[in-house]
């Protein structure tokens, strides 16, 4: 018997060869994977107490912000934005 894999935010942008930060091997420990859930993001479950605990030490956090590595996709499309700096990595422009 096949079972779904349960996917993240993180897993499927890696999936989708969009190079996201996941310093600390995404168990939720850092804020490298920080995103910000433009469309979609009712569709996530709630965010739990060492995530929101993380999050208020991210850079440019919103109120719709979460950890890629901990909000679960679910069968709705999602449009996210990876914000250009985080606590532990500093994206330069090209």
């Amino acid at each position: 018997m096949l079972t779904k894999r349960r996917l993240d935010i993180c897993d499927a942008l890696l999936d989708n060869h969009i190079d996201i930060e996941h310093a600390c091997g995404k168990v939720g420990a850092c804020t490298t994977c920080h995103v910000i859930v433009h469309e979609g993001f009712s569709s996530l479950g709630e965010a739990g107490e060492d995530e929101e605990d993380m999050l208020d030490r991210a850079w440019g956090v919103e109120q719709r912000s979460r950890l890629s590595c901990q909000a679960i996709v679910a069968d709705t499309d999602l449009t996210v934005e990876i914000p250009r700096y985080s606590l532990n990595h500093a994206k330069e422009s090209s």
